[in-house]
């Protein structure tokens, strides 16, 4: 078997040095070159003494950008290092035996992706962003502690240490078994990478004899302190630096996520740390805190899902910050509905904490008490759907830039709405015993927190580099970046749905062979993601040498839509003071929305009557095309999970006349809403009750649907008839906000194709 220890060291290594050398190349050739008066050993000197402040500053500083960098650096690293893992992990799963690396190696590979990719990687870029900009956006000069801001980010790297120490050992053990014999270097060799899961599930975390163990229990504690460090200064920063003018209801809605956030990792962090304290002692002292004659196995699961559900929103919640802040910038239109957003971030805040025990509905709990959180599980669908309508409706009557940006987010609310469709499944108690321990978990799982988290990390990027870095970055490189990740991303996990939806389960690296070829896809897919990672990589370290300057105050052109927001103005003041630029004056700036101003007809009223006839016709066909393929995913879905029966539909068939085949009745289904519902919405809309067109098309399509549901019902009972209403009304609902929204970009192209513009 080839050996992990070495492989990914290896792999690790060569990232990291090849973008030092690429950073150092690049910083020579835009070094001047010394005009010879200087000899090499002067020059060596010069070069060491600056070495040598520059350390020294960075070690000491407490300038709330300069440690924001450090986060997101630090974060960046061990995002890599977990992307490895997950490399690897794929690579194995090429084939169905265990024949590149060992079955105890792939569980210490999905323990450790795991851990470094929750604890290390997500919270520490967020927190670098926050640091970075919080005091921006509030108008304040620094965090409220600087000094516990440095010591916050500086208690992690020797976490992450101690949680990855078995690598190291291990490395250093062969390395040594090269030259000394096994039984002089037996520590070394004991000393592994854990493989008991990132959830250290008792009694196989309490009974395991790796002291590694013991270490990555020390250094998730640390990393839990400097969580509870950062998460209390932010809190503290948002409530008392404000600047005056800045109040709760104009409060940034990142800043608002952020502060939710802090919240949850202040109630849930403490926790997690006396959890690991019990385990401790109970591996090291005897303690039957999670023995039989204690509390007993169930009793971790309780505490750790405590945290563990706060977690992924902890994780989330930053993520939809981004998302509110930086779609709007692309679409030219300000965020749709402030006040839902601010609103619904506080319900899954408070929500997040009484979900836990969806996860242990495979465990012995009260079946009573399942059903509580069953109720409580789909309930928090309820804010983020609200999130999720609100941007669509920012993108609605927008004028949208298609920038990487403004790719990346498409392209998380599209997964995002995948993962969180398929989430809701999960909350139901039949069918998360149903899927449980399949890979459909991991392919809902990661089509959120991959799906949106890291996709909104590299729009923040993109977006405030001109700000960060006073250069632009390659914008086409970024767009074919944005769409490998994107495509990367849906491969994968879509793959790992469909694969656990049929039964396939997870956490085993040994799988039937008839799995195979949906394996090698979805790894396929990993590997596009991880290349795309690393042409990101290269473009922010090479744009940052050689990338164009920038040459306005206002690089978006944010003032024409009125959101030049204070980062951007603390940008403006700082190019007017250091290179003497003017502030930028935009050419024109967008009028507020007026719905009563505007004109009728889909068209806005430009054009004759015929040319209105035939973009009516064709913006019913596109607009029937993408609703109804929003719609079959939802009611897909439906069948799938046997709450819809697709017999039912060999009665359209008769209707015409057809033989009642359900293939013909489906197709006659499509048919239908593709063409004849669009061109009836289109020509009853103006009779539907709704001020804005996306909420007629919800209103249209729940009429729809309820003649969907007398049409198509057979007879379901119970929780299947549940599932068959609420999948239907997701299906239509789907449908009416395609329609629209489609409707609604068309019309703005035609708009300013006739000439129009705002």
């Amino acid at each position: 078997m080839t050996s992990r220890a070495l492989v990914e060291m290896a792999a690790l290594a060569l990232v990291v040095f090849s973008v030092g050398a690429l950073w150092v190349r690049l910083r020579r050739e835009k070094t001047i070159e010394s005009d010879g008066g200087a000899t090499i050993q002067e020059s060596i000197s010069a070069e060491l003494g600056r070495f040598q402040r520059q350390l020294l500053r960075i070690l000491t500083t407490t300038d709330h950008r300069e440690i924001g960098i450090l986060y997101i650096l630090f974060g960046t690293l061990a995002g890599v290092w977990g992307g490895i893992d997950a490399m690897m992990l794929r690579t194995e799963l090429l084939t169905p035996p265990a024949d590149i690396w060992t079955p105890e190696t792939y569980n210490a590979l999905f323990t450790t992706h795991g851990l470094t990719m929750l604890i290390f990687f997500v919270l520490p870029v967020f927190f670098g962003i926050a640091n970075y900009f919080i005091p921006l956006l509030i108008g304040a000069d620094d965090m409220a502690f600087p000094r516990v801001n440095a010591i916050g980010f500086w208690l992690l790297p020797p976490a992450l240490l101690l949680v990855r120490m078995g690598l190291f050992v291990q490395v250093g053990g062969q390395f040594l078994g090269l030259f000394s014999p096994e039984e002089t270097i037996r520590f070394f060799l004991s000393l592994r990478e854990v493989g008991v899961g990132w959830t250290l599930y008792a009694p196989l975390s309490v009974q395991s004899q790796n002291p590694q163990l013991d270490l990555l229990l020390l250094g998730l504690h640390l990393s839990g302190i400097s969580t509870t460090v950062g998460a209390l200064n932010f809190i503290v920063t948002i409530v008392h630096e404000r600047g005056e003018n800045v109040t709760w209801a104009n409060l940034d809605i990142f800043s608002w996520n952020i502060l939710v956030t802090s919240g949850l990792a202040l109630f849930a962090f403490p926790l997690l740390g006396s959890a690991l304290v019990m385990l401790l002692l109970d591996r090291n002292f005897g303690t039957t805190f999670f023995a039989v004659e204690g509390g007993g196995a169930i009793l971790w699961q309780h505490l750790f899902w405590f945290w563990g559900h706060p977690e992924v929103y902890i994780l989330f919640l930053p993520a939809t910050g981004l998302m509110s802040t930086i779609l709007p910038k692309f679409v030219g239109r300000k965020l749709f509905g402030y006040r839902f957003i601010v609103y619904s971030t506080l319900g899954l805040g408070v929500l997040s904490f009484g979900v836990w025990a969806h996860h242990m509905f495979v465990t012995g709990v009260d079946p009573r008490i399942k059903a509580s959180f069953m109720a409580v599980s789909i309930a928090i669908a309820v804010p983020s759907a609200i999130k999720v309508f609100n941007w669509l409706a920012t993108m609605w009557e927008g004028d949208i830039r298609m920038s990487a940006p403004f790719m990346l987010c498409a392209g998380s609310i599209s997964t995002f709405i995948i993962g969180g469709v398929t989430g809701v499944f999960l909350a139901v108690i039949p069918v998360d015993i149903l899927y449980h321990g399949t890979y459909y978990v991991v392919g809902h799982f990661h089509l959120i927190v991959v799906g949106i988290i890291p996709f909104m990390m590299v729009a923040a990027s993109y977006y405030w580099y001109p700000l960060m870095t006073g250069r632009w970055y390659d914008t086409r490189l970024a767009k074919f970046q944005a769409v490998l990740m994107i495509v990367g991303s849906l491969v994968t996990f879509m793959t790992l749905l469909i694969i656990g939806g049929v039964g396939l389960p997870r956490r085993q690296a040994i799988y039937p062979p008839e799995y195979q070829f949906a394996n090698q896809i979805a790894t396929v897919g990993a590997y596009v993601i991880g290349l795309s990672v690393l042409l990101w990589l290269y473009n922010v370290v090479v744009s940052y040498w050689r990338g164009a300057p920038v040459e306005t105050t206002d690089p978006w052109n944010l003032k024409a839509t009125r959101q030049f927001t204070k980062e951007w103005q603390w940008f403006e003041s700082r190019m007017v003071a250091q290179y003497g630029l003017s502030p930028a004056t935009p050419s024109s700036v967008r009028r507020s929305f007026d719905p009563s101003a505007e004109p009728e007809g889909l068209a806005g009223g430009v054009g004759s009557v015929i040319q209105d006839v035939s973009r009516k016709a064709s913006a019913a066909a596109i607009g029937g095309i993408v609703g109804t393929l929003l719609m079959t995913g939802g009611l897909g879905t439906a069948v799938f999970i046997d709450v819809l029966d697709p017999a039912s539909f060999g009665e359209i068939a008769e209707l015409v006349g057809l033989p009642a085949s359900p293939v013909l009745g489906s197709l006659l289904f499509l048919v239908g809403g593709t063409v004849t519902w669009p061109l009836l919405f289109l020509a009853f809309r103006e009779f539907l009750p709704g001020r804005l067109l996306f909420e007629r098309g919800l209103v249209f399509s729940t009429l729809i649907w309820t003649g969907f549901v007398v049409a198509f019902y057979t007879g379901q009972q119970g929780l299947g008839l549940v599932g068959y209403l609420a999948f239907g009304l997701v299906a239509h609902w789907s449908y009416g906000l395609g329609l629209t929204v489609t409707f609604q970009y068309l019309r703005s192209r035609q708009r300013a194709a006739l000439g129009g513009g705002e």
